[in-house]
């Protein structure tokens, strides 16, 4: 049924379109046509929802057939056309008063107003009759006469008695919507604010319309937009969206409108006192006049939205007050930052209300979520339940981004300390264990050999008396346990900068591909990028060409260092088998803390399948 309403209301309005096109001024054809397609598709789109959607589209149709395409046949000579035109205001007007007692679920606000609407049905009866069949429709029709006056109907009693029935059923509707509103609590309420405001509009603009009707054109543009704006505010309502922007909406207008008539007043007052100073005609009265205006709007403004907010939007008002004292308390060091979550608690009357800085939470069913921003960059995430007031929690929230931004700038500052605790830790725990082995090496290997050796060469020397040729052997053997011990003390000092450090990062690379059992292609440049960045580039060296071979099963191997604004960025690029992590048992978490203390970061890109490339940055200076 609503598509077949919606459809026809939409066919009458476009043949209205087309028969009275250059017959009136445009914006007369195409605007009343607009407003009765917006009424018609607000009642499509709500029927389902509300009573009142079918009063749209019932009353929208009434209007399409009565009054638009009535008034366009009326241009194509059907007398009567205008007749019918004119008099459909009156039922119109009837329609408004259901939507009002029913407004917004269909049910009026209490049996004694069911009242209301039967003297309004008997208001609207006896009023279109006196109008209808009497002489006053006359004078706004064509040829100046009613074609279907009767003569011995009391017309103009019939209009006098029905048009205060008539009027004060829509008064009175009107009040019940505003009894209704100061009843209302929650979401009710927002929707009741919406329509109300599109109503208080309608209640200022049309009757200025009905004012200037003979005197202006505009008149109709000034009946048009709240006609427009009744419906889409009622469908706003009813399908609750946004519902709490009626809010700003509100204080945004009246605000605006005090606004404009103080900086009107101020401009008419500097303008007369100037003018009578100065004259009248002096270009110096207008440039005063409008600087006066100019430099009062931002102070006025603000002054002015503050007394709005109190009267008209209290929640902003006390929410954002509360968090300016808040924010006052910390300046002056008698509250702290990581209380921000508290006091946003309780200023929005949520207690699951949560503010997240370290990371974005999952959606959750029954929680919105707020980014938290200042100066365009990202601090944190609020989640709140769905009851909370999504847009004075968006102004509270961007009224809190200091205590906010200062209790992420901590967390991160913590964080950065637990990091640097426990690379300390690392790092003083790998230096013990490594002089343990290094002193258990020693223990253990290189000095046991070295006195076997003193041993022996004494024993050579009492054989060299004796028995020259077993003296040879034993110095033949001392040989060979000279041999193993330079062995065992390389092999204790791997790990350390080789001696080619001391020529540059270049040979010492061309020395570890010399050594490794794959083909490794170097490319470093010959200068030098200073002792700490150039032992820790090597180490990076070391330990990439170490897993290539050892874990990857790289076949092809590629080191190569460059200065990028004063950084050493060295790669180690394998063509193995990929999936290194930080956490695979390799020595990359101890590079990791031997850059971080330089300074330095270490990046690992390694794909299963796609090979291993490790980048390190350290910086090396100018």
């Amino acid at each position: 049924m609503r598509v077949v309403l919606f459809g026809l209301t939409v066919a009458a309005e476009v043949a209205a379109v087309v028969l009275s096109w250059g017959r009136e001024p445009l914006y007369d054809t195409l605007m009343y046509a607009v407003s009765t397609i917006v009424m018609a598709g607000a009642g499509a789109v709500i029927v389902r929802r509300s009573p009142v959607g079918r009063l749209f589209l019932w009353f929208a149709l009434l209007n399409a057939l009565g009054a638009d395409l009535s008034q366009a046949l009326g241009f194509h000579g059907w007398v009567l056309g205008f007749w019918a035109s004119y008099t459909q205001w009156i039922p119109s007007g009837f329609g408004w008063t259901l939507t009002f007692l029913l407004f917004p679920d269909g049910r009026l606000l209490g049996r004694g107003w069911r009242g209301v609407a039967w003297l309004g049905g008997l208001g609207t009866v006896l009023t279109t009759a006196g109008w209808s069949f009497g002489p006053s429709i006359g004078q706004s029709l064509p040829d100046g006469r009613n074609p279907l006056l009767i003569p011995w109907l009391p017309a103009e009693a019939l209009f006098t008695a029905g048009m205060p029935l008539y009027l004060g059923a829509l008064a009175a509707s009107a009040v019940s919507l505003l009894v209704r509103l100061r009843r209302s609590r929650g979401v009710l309420r927002q929707q009741l604010k919406w329509f109300v405001f599109a109503a208080v509009l309608a209640a200022v603009m049309l009757p200025l319309s009905f004012a200037l009707w003979y005197v202006t054109p505009l008149a109709g543009v000034l009946a048009a937009v709240p006609l427009m704006a009744l419906p889409v505010a009622a469908s706003v309502a009813i399908l609750r969206y946004r519902l709490y922007d009626i809010d700003v909406l509100i204080s945004r207008t009246v605000s605006y409108t005090a606004l404009t008539v103080l900086l009107a007043a101020a401009y008419a007052v500097t303008a007369v006192v100037l003018g009578t100073m100065l004259g009248r005609g002096s270009a110096w009265v207008t440039a005063a006049a409008t600087l006066v205006a100019a430099l009062a709007f931002r102070p006025l403004r603000a002054r002015l939205q503050d007394v709005v907010d109190r009267q008209f939007n209290r929640a902003r008002y006390d929410a954002v007050h509360w968090v300016e004292a808040f924010l006052e308390d910390l300046r002056a060091g008698r509250s702290a930052p990581e209380d921000v979550r508290d006091v946003l608690r309780e200023v929005l009357g949520d207690p699951a209300l949560e503010l997240h800085i370290d990371g974005v939470p999952s959606e959750v069913e029954g929680q919105g979520r707020v980014v938290v921003e200042r100066d365009g960059q990202r601090l944190g995430v609020v989640t709140y339940t769905v009851d909370a007031n999504p847009v004075v929690l968006r102004q509270v929230v961007e009224a809190a981004g200091l205590a906010v931004e200062i209790v992420r700038l901590r967390a991160e500052l913590r964080r950065q300390l637990a990091e640097v605790e426990a690379s300390r830790a690392r790092i003083v725990a790998a230096a013990d264990a490594e002089r343990r082995r290094i002193e258990r090496d020693l223990h253990d290997g290189a000095q046991q050999r070295l006195v076997a050796i003193g041993l022996a060469l004494r024993h050579a020397q009492h054989q060299l008396t004796t028995d020259s040729q077993g003296a040879v052997q034993t110095l033949d053997a001392a040989v060979d346990q000279v041999a193993e011990a330079i062995a065992e003390l390389r092999a204790l000092a791997h790990g350390l900068p080789p001696a080619q450090l001391d020529a540059g990062l270049a040979p010492a690379f061309q020395d570890l591909a010399g050594r490794a059992p794959v083909p490794v292609s170097v490319d470093v440049p010959p200068e030098r990028f200073g002792t700490g960045a150039e032992a820790a580039a090597y180490f990076v060296g070391c330990e990439g060409l170490t897993n290539a071979v050892k874990h990857a099963g790289a076949s092809r191997v590629e080191l190569t260092a460059a200065r990028r604004n004063g950084t050493l960025v060295v790669t180690v690029s394998d063509d193995g088998v990929g999936g290194a992590s930080l956490g695979d048992g390799s020595g990359l978490p101890g590079l990791v803390d031997r850059l971080e203390a330089l300074g330095g970061t270490l990046r690992i890109d390694s794909a299963p399948g796609a090979g291993t490339t490790l980048t390190a940055e350290v910086p090396c200076g100018s």
